[in-house]
């Protein structure tokens, strides 16, 4: 690479705001056009905990949302989603390239591995300093009949709970980051790389599309029971009971053996459902912004 590229990166001021903004805008419009999948996705994942009724399948869920809460239920907590999407989704994206090429600067190489070592650290780094947003965003979205809005939710869990319960679920969360982001965005890269050279296929439409429903599918599959375990941990709250879930381990360990091995998957097809079309919408749209910003393909 390209030390050239590397220090115009890092030295430009309107090229890293290119950069974390493309990526950004891209998630946040993949995120308010998927919400309700996510939100479906959440209580799914939360079925068997107490907090909803015996309910299985993504068709049942949603048709008891809709009969019970109404459709406006489907876009609860869709503020903080947003506001993590731009803030997440460019830190995310946007640290991608920047590990990358520090990577081909240190050790003269972009193969997989390097991919996937950029993609993982970029993904920790951004949900570590988001998850506050992303505990909020669950917690709404599992409370239909709350009046709160996001800020007085914030308080409410500061004040409840401590400052530390923002960053519940931080270590699954940081966990799931890092393998969606490594699989995702080297699934994306790798895949393109492979196709410009072994096809016709060259940079534009038809090559970011097939590019990124491959990264969908791979990053689903890694990523579900990750994502599980997360949500969980999230909604709990501080209590004696026996049965609390202290950490990730214990509550893939404790889902596992009470509601089998097939749980960790719960609410998969709600997923894959949302983050197929997410992760398509996003990259097609950050590669088009970017063309527009001036800025090379990811």
């Amino acid at each position: 690479m390209k030390v050239k590229e590397m220090q115009s990166w890092v030295v430009s001021p309107s090229n890293v705001a290119y950069h974390f903004g493309t990526s950004g805008l891209s998630v946040a419009v993949a995120t308010g056009i998927t919400h309700p999948l996510d939100v479906l996705k959440v209580r799914l994942q939360m079925q068997l905990v107490g907090q909803r009724g015996p309910l299985t399948g993504m068709g049942k869920v949603f048709v008891q949302v809709m009969k019970n809460e109404g459709p406006r239920s489907l876009y609860l907590g869709l503020m903080p989603a947003l506001i993590r999407s731009v803030l997440y989704g460019g830190l995310r994206l946007g640290l991608y390239e920047p590990s990358k090429y520090a990577c081909d600067w240190a050790f003269g190489s972009t193969n997989i591995f390097i991919k996937i070592a950029s993609g993982g650290f970029a993904g920790a780094l951004a949900t570590a300093l988001t998850n506050p947003v992303e505990v909020l965003k669950v917690r709404l979205q599992m409370n239909p009949n709350s009046s709160r809005g996001p800020i007085e939710e914030m308080h409410r869990i500061t004040s409840k709970e401590g400052i530390k319960a923002l960053w519940k679920g931080v270590c699954p969360a940081m966990a799931r980051a890092a393998s969606l982001t490594a699989s995702q965005l080297a699934t994306y890269d790798e895949t393109k790389r492979i196709l410009v050279r072994w096809t016709s296929l060259e940079q534009g439409l038809h090559l970011h599309l097939i590019s990124s429903m491959a990264a969908g599918i791979v990053s689903t599959l890694i990523t579900a029971p990750i994502d599980m375990i997360k949500t969980r941990l999230m909604l709990q709250r501080e209590s004696k009971k026996v049965g609390i879930y202290k950490n990730g381990f214990h509550c893939a360990y404790q889902v596992t053996l009470t509601e089998g091995p097939k749980a960790l998957y719960k609410g998969g097809l709600a997923i894959f459902a949302r983050l197929g079309p997410q992760t398509t919408i996003t990259f097609i749209l950050c590669e088009k912004l970017r063309t527009l910003a001036g800025l090379s393909a990811i």
